[in-house]
């Protein structure tokens, strides 16, 4: 039997003599390891924050991107209900699978009879990729900057209910605003007595 033979290829990079002694590059890396540890228990010792580190939960982090992707947050029509019309289209899309919606009849709404029963988000499961706010066709669904607060010592407490994405910062100001009901005053033509 033939020994196994490597294959080679012909942009194959080389090593020089000083990188396969490998003794300086392990002492090159060890300095720069001792540096910042030096540097860092230095400002420490003299009372300076060191490392970037953040004594969770008595501070937070102030460097967290304007755009963070954090707790699902439901938008309100101005009668207070969710903007969500059920159309599942969140659920459809969630590459981890961890909403869950129960949708409802109202015969007496008009513009979108359907609307929430159940609206349930599975945060141990979530990961916060944000394609549930892209695919909503209402602006019924947002993410808010703050980060939940996800440690718990039970599966349960993790989901996130449709009371709680509605009462945690209630937002209202939708993109896509639900139109109003039939006789109100916003319905009628502008001149026209109310």
């Amino acid at each position: 039997m033939t020994p196994y033979k490597r294959k080679t290829y012909w942009n194959q990079p080389t090593m020089t003599w000083w990188e396969r002694a490998y003794l300086p590059e392990i002492l090159r890396g060890l300095a720069i390891t001792s540096g910042v540890f030096l540097r860092n228990m230095g400002r420490w010792i003299s009372g300076k924050k060191g490392a970037l580190t953040t004594y969770y939960p008595e501070e937070t982090r102030a460097d967290y991107a304007p755009i963070n992707r954090g707790k699902h947050v439901l938008t309100q029509r101005p009668d207070g209900k969710p903007q969500c019309i059920a159309c599942n289209m969140c659920a459809t899309v969630c590459p981890a699978k961890v909403i869950e919606i129960e949708a409802g009849f109202d015969p007496t709404d008009l513009a979108h009879p359907k609307f929430p029963l159940r609206f349930e988000i599975d945060y141990s499961r979530c990961i916060f990729c944000g394609l549930c706010v892209e695919a909503c066709p209402e602006d019924a669904i947002r993410m808010a900057k703050q980060v939940p607060n996800l440690p718990s010592q039970d599966r349960h407490d993790m989901w996130l209910t449709l009371d709680e994405m509605l009462t945690w910062q209630p937002q209202s100001d939708v993109a896509k605003p639900y139109p109003a009901a039939p006789g109100t005053a916003q319905e009628r033509p502008p001149g026209e007595p109310s």
